[in-house]
């Protein structure tokens, strides 16, 4: 804070003529010296001065004159006696005293540059006392910032810096942590009434948060910073207080912002950085070195599940919430976890999505390559099952649910698929005669029986003959052979459910 006009006064024994009665009247803040002699001096002042004159124009009345500078905002006016007035004028102290502006006589042995060069040494110690209390108080923020808490502890000490609250948001404005008084509420509505609504164009200026947001209202200061290195924020921090925020307190805001940011990139780096080594430590279960996986694992604090063991699969969404709380890791886009038999179905609840379950089985590299197809089976059955509105999105798939739905639930729908429109091409391409594909389905409804099949498709059973003559000769195989059969049935199962 600047000097008050009490310091200046008792430091070079000024004496108080008028406007001084009045409570805080030199608690007034001096913010700089002036010097004039002008009759209206105010177009070369900022407000706040201690103007000093000699009243080298002063005659007559001067309420016009105060007035002037009490609207102009002067801490107060200074008057040089034994120059050219031997005391200060009668109209001038009556003036001051109407108006409230502090007067204050300086004796002719104080000269002006006297004053001026002492409100300078005190206000260079000021800001000299600001810069080591910002220093000191960055050098608190960063001590927060290595506390295991990190960037909690930041957001807490930042509160106390700037005697008021703080807030850290998330990338959707969700509050992580606040001090107890904080009142964030103002900040979470403006960042969403600023975030680009769906459909906006990214080179679209409107609705994107600025480098730093103020908000000012009765009684209340706030400045939000975004947070992250990149264009995008990964969250924001709010700071707010009842008095308006000085430069120091600015250069504290700045400061708290860098360690944020870096806390959180650095998080993400580590984060990132244990999620490779978990794929990698899944890669070497799957070569069959269990207890090297074990080593890499243990300076991590993870561990492996005792057998026997389930493998989840769900999508890549689901690996955070999966990888809190189990070895999970993340193959081509898979999230995939390995769980004891028994934790199964807490795990998939957590993923919050669809997930496929592996059979129950021991560690070895065949055994886990077995589980893990397994689980991405599964996996795709309950995507189905999840968007045909079966079960709930949130739903556990286990491989064995997949046998009871015979050979074809075993199988990748994707090359079912394929090898269904392969095997039946020729018949579907042959004219416009579709028959041969339903006379082919009801032939092995009926296991071959004639009559029967004829009956089902309401024709002779001569007609019959001719079409299952003409699918073997168009399919090139003998309709007699039950490996055939089988293939063919498989190829119209696998079309129909297609």
């Amino acid at each position: 804070m600047p000097p008050s006009l009490r310091t200046v006064v008792r430091r070079v024994r000024l004496r108080p003529l008028a406007g001084t009665s009045r409570p805080g009247a030199l608690d007034a803040a001096v913010r700089w010296v002036a010097v004039s002699e002008l009759a209206d001096p105010t177009p070369y002042l900022e407000g706040g001065e201690l103007l000093l004159t000699t009243g080298l124009r002063m005659e007559g009345e001067q309420s016009g004159y105060v007035a002037q500078l009490v609207a102009r905002g002067v801490a107060g006016l200074g008057f040089g006696v034994g120059v050219s007035h031997d005391d200060v004028p009668p109209a001038l102290v009556e003036a001051a005293e109407e108006a409230g502006l502090p007067l204050l006589a300086v004796p002719r042995e104080t000269p002006f540059i006297a004053i001026g060069k002492l409100v300078s040494e005190l206000l260079a110690a000021e800001q000299y006392e600001e810069v080591t209390r910002a220093f000191a108080a960055q050098g608190r923020l960063t001590r927060a910032a290595l506390r295991p808490e990190g960037t909690h502890a930041v957001i807490d000490r930042l509160a106390k810096e700037v005697g008021g609250w703080a807030a850290l948001l998330g990338e959707t404005g969700e509050i992580v942590h606040a001090t107890p008084d904080a009142a964030p509420g103002e900040v979470i509505a403006e960042l969403a009434r600023r975030r680009p609504r769906p459909g906006d164009e990214p080179r679209c200026a409107e609705g994107r948060l600025p480098a730093s947001l103020a908000l000012s209202g009765p009684g209340e200061h706030i400045v939000v910073q975004p947070l992250g290195g990149g264009v995008r924020p990964r969250g924001y921090f709010a700071v707010g207080a009842a008095h308006p925020f000085s430069p120091v307190t600015h250069t504290l805001v700045n400061a708290a912002g860098s360690l944020l940011t870096l806390a959180m990139e650095q998080g993400v780096t580590r984060f990132m950085a244990e999620r490779r080594i978990r794929t990698a430590t899944l890669e070497l279960l799957l070569a069959g070195e269990e207890g090297h996986a074990r080593a890499v694992l243990e300076p991590l604090g993870a561990c492996l599940p005792e057998p026997p063991l389930v493998v989840l699969a769900a999508d890549a969404a689901a690996l955070e919430a999966m990888e809190s709380r189990v070895f999970a890791a993340d193959v081509e886009g898979v999230a995939f976890a390995v769980v004891g038999e028994g934790e199964a179905a807490r795990v998939a609840r957590d993923a919050g999505g669809p997930v496929g379950a592996s059979l129950p089985g021991p560690y070895g590299a065949a055994a886990l390559r077995g589980a893990l197809e397994q689980a991405s089976r599964a996996l795709e059955t309950a995507r189905l099952k999840a968007r045909a509105g079966e079960r709930p999105a949130s739903v556990l798939v286990g491989f064995g649910e997949l046998a009871g739905q015979g050979l074809l639930g075993l199988l990748d729908p994707a090359a079912a698929q394929a090898f269904s429109a392969a095997v039946l091409a020729p018949l579907a391409g042959y004219g416009s005669r579709a028959d041969l594909v339903a006379s082919l389905r009801a032939y092995l409804e009926s296991n071959g029986h004639w009559d029967a099949a004829a009956q089902r498709l309401g024709v002779h059973r001569h007609t019959l003959r001719y079409r299952m003559k003409r699918v073997a000769e168009l399919l090139g195989r003998d309709l007699d052979d039950p490996g055939v059969r089988a293939e063919l049935w498989l190829a119209l199962e696998a079309a129909r459910r297609g």
